[in-house]
């Protein structure tokens, strides 16, 4: 599933600044959104996000009646006044959010026109901004890519940024990223799950071509308090190969071990490719189904502002 034709199409220029990532326009556009979970989280601290459940914060949302054990500093003294019965004032509790986006920046997602990974980079930047201007803790990590001797980087991290003030250092952190190496999906699936620090929302961004398969390492960071989102990246040239130029005699090399393979496209073998291509992508749906895993295909041609203010809020990850 990762083998792609010898000699990439070509890809777009690699930002160097976070304005090349994100620019003021759609930073404009997305102070409006905010990420949303599915679920009711309990977070460690006090933060922005309303919740259902009852607690301490400002806002006042019912009484109860007093049972011992309870916090005296609540009770409302002036109902005890006329009732002579004590009686606790509830509020609505505002938790605390997190948002952990999981970047693929393995040999495979840098291919494509778009390339794969400068998407799925610019998406990172989007998700954290809106993230780090809502107040929720963000949280960047990366797996595969390399460093800057061309070996392999290993799982990067970037943790626990909060607030508007830390977008510059989010940029940074992606635009050094330098994608490369082979597939590290599992062992960093299990990392990270065995790393996880509070609760919150999980984005990650990968083609999930991998040899290997994506069950394991889906399965580490399934049922472990992250509601997540599998965003399956493919390029224009993986869904209409025809449509983009890819027949004839092409020699195939996969980008990240560099198996190789020769063959001679015409319609029996785009059929059949895409065939499989249609089984991997539904396995992985179904499999993300069964695991209350949000799973979408996002084809890297599509405009970054229509993914974030119209594909996202539908599919419900953002408001």
């Amino acid at each position: 599933m990762t083998r792609f034709p010898d000699g990439p199409p070509p890809r777009s220029e690699r930002p160097t600044s976070v304005d090349q990532l994100i620019d003021s326009r759609l930073m404009a556009r997305l102070d409006h959104l905010d990420v949303v979970s599915r679920k009711i989280f309990s977070g460690r601290v006090q933060g922005e996000r309303r919740s259902k459940r009852r607690g301490q914060s400002v806002e006042f949302a019912d009484f109860r009646p007093y049972v011992a054990g309870d916090d005296l500093r609540f009770v409302d003294w002036n109902i005890y006044g006329r009732l002579d019965r004590l009686f606790l004032k509830i509020f609505l509790e505002e938790e605390d959010l997190s948002l952990h986006v999981v970047l693929d920046a393995s040999a495979s997602m840098n291919w494509g026109d778009p390339s794969k990974f400068e998407f799925a980079r610019r998406l990172a930047m989007a998700l954290g901004y809106i993230g780090l201007t809502n107040q929720n803790r963000v949280s960047m990590s990366a797996f595969g890519g390399i460093d800057r001797d061309g070996n392999p980087a290993g799982l990067q991290r970037l943790s626990n940024l909060r607030g508007r003030r830390r977008t510059h250092e989010v940029g940074k952190w992606l635009i050094d990223l330098e994608p490369g190496g082979g597939d590290e999906f599992e062992n960093a699936m299990k990392t990270i799950a065995l790393s996880r620090q509070g609760r919150g929302v999980m984005v990650v961004i990968s083609d999930f071509l991998h040899k290997g398969g994506f069950e394991t390492g889906l399965r580490y960071i399934a049922g472990r308090g992250y509601d997540v989102f599998a965003m399956q990246l493919l390029s224009p040239q993986e869904i209409d190969p025809l449509a983009h130029g890819m027949s004839g005699d092409l020699r195939l090399v996969d980008l990240e071990d560099d198996d190789q393979a020769e063959v001679t496209v015409n319609a029996a073998v785009l059929r059949g490719y895409k065939d499989r291509l249609d089984t991997w992508c539904g396995r992985l749906r179904d499999f993300c189904i069964r695991r209350s895993i949000m799973h979408m295909i996002v084809d890297t041609g599509m405009d970054l502002d229509t993914l974030m203010l119209d594909y996202l809020r539908r599919r419900g990850l953002l408001r």
